[in-house]
């Protein structure tokens, strides 16, 4: 990429949010808007997460390829298609009669945003070189998501309560259009000098991992171990058949080498577990907020603000501090922050009491706020620059499975507790089990924030960025790795 000025460099990362923003808005006010949905399509506990997670879904099996294929084709190629798959996929949503082409619908959609968000954090990392410069994009970067989640829930409120719930999709079109002709002036064609050919075998074990492994969570509450438990043994077999294949490749799909830095393990692991809380946290809340206490869209998308706003405020605060500081206090922050409003929630049934709901939406706020930046400056700033595409989409991966995950473990476990009984008697004590789990989700980041964030840590990522670009070194020479 060749080098440009500070304001085209500042107008490159905008360009990157506008897609950022499309797709985190997506969810938020697609989770306002999941009771009326259910209303209108007449939809179950299970049909409600895979709404959600048909496209965190697809989005966790294609973003590594997505990655790797614009390290090779050219980066603003691919965002360029990224952006009108999503869109179109949007409009398709829009337009969805019944459930099953929702969902449908919503995998178009997912198609398109794995070819967004990692391709858009990699131009980000070849645009702003200097780590201190890329530390503060990137805290940009986490604000964007900030904004997302205090502008859905009171967008999508508006929209559900005045148009209809297929409005929602609709607000993807015009930023989508407007991203679209800016990347085309703006921004620059780049590519790694030498990126890896494709690995099919191993982008279908990744899907043969993460579908059945998702069905199985959903849908053991209704179908039982002896339906899921198929698809369980689906999902380890695809991970074992991973871990077997993956490192007998000279360019896998995933290179496992990547995890012997503490710092990228740690972060894909804090990302699934800070993503995961994510996932179930807007689930919960969303059903509660309108099943339970019988609110409107609107106002329940008010009761999100004291968890959008802190995350808002707090995303750029830890760009800065993992420039200035590094990542350790940012997770330190999170974690701890995380931990406290699932046990609030859990131990003192924050929701009975407006004031300890209101704690507890904060202190997540605050905690997700603070996960972000860390996460994505650890992942990619100890690896070399021409892996930044397949790092930032180990990354966004992480993110998105750990968001599949959470709805779909929280979502068995509330439905399990509920069974055949009414959301508004049942849905505090069911929902206790979600909530344990949701703070054992901040626990992780806070104890991973502290353990691979030291010096030791920091060693094991010199060594490993040092042997990844010794090997491309070699194989630039025709020298087999």
């Amino acid at each position: 990429m060749p080098e440009l000025s500070h304001r085209r460099r500042l107008l490159v990362l905008a360009i990157c949010c506008m897609s950022l923003l499309i797709v985190s808005i997506d969810t938020t006010i697609l989770n306002v808007a999941l009771p009326s949905m259910q209303r209108d399509l007449h939809a179950t506990t299970s049909g409600l997460q895979w709404t959600i997670d048909a496209y965190t879904l697809v989005l966790a099996a294609l973003l590594m390829l997505a990655g790797s294929t614009a390290d090779r084709i050219g980066r603003r190629k691919v965002f360029m298609a990224g952006l009108v798959v999503f869109s179109a996929g949007s409009l398709l949503c829009s337009l969805a009669p019944d459930l099953d082409l929702l969902i449908a619908a919503r995998t178009v959609q997912a198609v398109g945003g794995s070819m967004l968000n990692p391709v858009a954090m990699s131009i980000i990392t070849n645009t702003f070189t200097d780590p201190r410069e890329r530390a503060r994009a990137i805290g940009v970067w986490g604000a964007v998501v900030g904004i997302s989640m205090a502008a859905g829930p009171l967008l999508g409120g508006l929209l559900v309560e005045s148009v209809g719930w297929r409005s929602i999709f609709w607000v993807n079109l015009p930023v989508g259009l407007a991203a679209l002709l800016l990347t085309l002036r703006y921004v620059p064609e780049s590519r790694a000098p030498r990126a890896r050919r494709p690995d099919p075998v191993g982008q279908l074990l990744v899907i043969a991992l993460f579908a059945p492994l998702t069905y199985a969570i959903i849908e053991a509450p209704e179908a039982g171990l002896t339906t899921s438990g198929p698809f369980a043994a689906m999902a380890l077999a695809a991970l074992l058949g991973l871990l077997w294949y993956e490192p007998r490749r000279d360019e896998p799909l995933i290179d496992l080498r990547f995890f012997r830095s503490a710092p990228f393990s740690g972060a894909t692991v804090i990302a699934i577990s800070a993503f995961a809380a994510l996932g179930g946290f807007l689930f919960l809340s969303t059903l509660y907020l309108q099943n339970v206490r019988g609110l409107d869209a609107v106002h329940a998308s008010l009761w999100m603000l004291p968890m959008a706003v802190p995350t808002f405020l707090c995303a750029p605060l830890s760009g800065r501090l993992v420039g200035s500081r590094g990542p350790r206090l940012p997770l330190l922050v999170a974690g701890l922050a995380m931990t406290l409003s699932g046990v609030l929630f859990a131990a003192f049934d924050a929701e009975t009491s407006d004031v300890t709901l209101f704690l507890g939406y904060v202190l997540f706020g605050v905690g997700f706020g603070f996960v972000n930046a860390p996460i994505t400056n650890t992942a990619v700033s100890g690896m070399p620059r021409t892996q930044a595409g397949v790092a930032a989409a180990v990354a966004s991966t992480s993110r998105q499975l750990g968001q599949t995950l959470g709805v779909a473990v929280i979502g068995a476990v509330l439905a399990a507790g509920i069974g055949s009984s009414s959301y508004r008697d049942t849905f505090v004590a069911a929902a206790v089990p979600g909530w344990w789990i949701l703070a054992g989700c901040g626990l992780a980041v806070l104890v991973l924030g502290a353990v691979t964030t030291g010096r030791w840590a920091r060693s094991t990522a010199r060594r490993t960025a040092e042997r990844l670009e010794a090997r491309d070194v070699r194989a630039a020479a025709g020298v087999s790795a």
